[in-house]
């Protein structure tokens, strides 16, 4: 099938759809490209042409380019997909729909324009909420399931929750915190980015943080992002009722020791009936970024 494919797309080029104009955010072998999808027109970045399909799910403060290093990896030996989830990134921002489950349909959309049938998946943050609302509502198409460090909203006790003395950006959404934020996004996601890490100095690099910022800066972002934690109460009702029925496929749950830690490994295993639940020492939530040597490997081999 994947020959196939790539006869199909070769004219148009990989995957079909016309390129985005490149950045210098580029890394070797990682493309930009569009679809129209869901009534938005969602951005996505790929790399690979062969191989089964990944679909990495970005969290917030980041967004799909927070997976080039992973994709350079997985895209030797898979077709690599990461979207810009709705409102996010370079991906349209819509005035309503990000409830997870709705966020994760956008997904699927992507996934089946591109002709994708089956695919494995990953989620950091955010992106893991998206991940298990796709899995548990097309479980014939997923593979394999990854989840990063954060929690599962509705499953189980999230009384005592990790993060629980921040959880004020939970709920600051609305006119007042936007107004407060504008322009002042970079000091924002300070907060994220050092006050969730390990260290950090050692977190999300300088780089990236400039890069996250413009994109959140842009006319609608903030908003976009915001509307994700507005959505927690009707995800929670959701996934009260996805966890009736438990995950076949093989799930690998990622905690930060020096922040989920196995928070959402006990969650999962109420969801999925084959976790294999993994605490990455030494860092805090942003897993990719603070341990790339024990979170990359484990990724590429759970993936194999």
């Amino acid at each position: 099938m994947w020959a196939l494919l790539r006869c199909i797309f070769a004219a148009a080029g990989p995957l079909g759809i016309a390129p985005a104009t490149p950045t210098s955010a580029m890394m070797r072998g990682i493309e930009s490209r569009f679809a129209e999808v869901n009534g938005l027109r969602m951005h996505y970045l790929v790399a690979g042409n062969g191989g089964s399909p990944v679909i990495l799910l970005h969290g917030y403060a980041q967004n799909s380019h927070m997976w080039r290093p992973l994709m350079q990896e997985l895209g030797k030996t898979h077709l690599v997909i990461a979207p810009d989830l709705r409102g996010f990134g370079d991906t349209t921002k819509a005035e309503t729909g990000y409830d997870k489950k709705n966020l994760a349909q956008d997904v699927h959309a992507l996934a089946r324009s591109l002709g994708l049938e089956k695919a494995a998946i990953a989620g950091h943050d955010i992106g893991l909420m998206v991940a298990y609302a796709y899995a548990v509502q097309y479980p014939g198409e997923v593979e394999r399931v990854a989840l990063l460090d954060a929690f599962i909203p509705g499953v189980g006790d999230t009384t005592n929750l990790f993060l629980l003395k921040d959880l004020w950006h939970f709920h600051f959404y609305g006119p007042t915190p936007l107004a407060l934020v504008e322009g002042r996004e970079r000091i924002y996601f300070e907060h994220f980015w050092n006050d969730f890490a390990a260290d950090g100095s050692k977190s999300v690099s300088e780089p990236d943080r400039l890069f996250y910022t413009g994109k959140y800066a842009q006319p609608g972002a903030m908003k976009a992002g915001m509307e994700v934690f507005r959505a927690f109460d009707q995800d929670a009702k959701d996934n009260a009722e996805f966890a009736k029925t438990k995950l076949p496929m093989p799930m690998l749950v990622l905690g930060g020791e020096k922040s989920g830690g196995d928070f959402l490994i006990s969650q999962a295993r109420m969801v999925a009936n084959n976790v294999d639940g993994v605490i990455v020492a030494g860092s805090g939530h942003w897993l990719i970024d603070e341990a790339p040597g024990q979170v990359i490997p484990r990724l590429v081999a759970f993936f194999q």
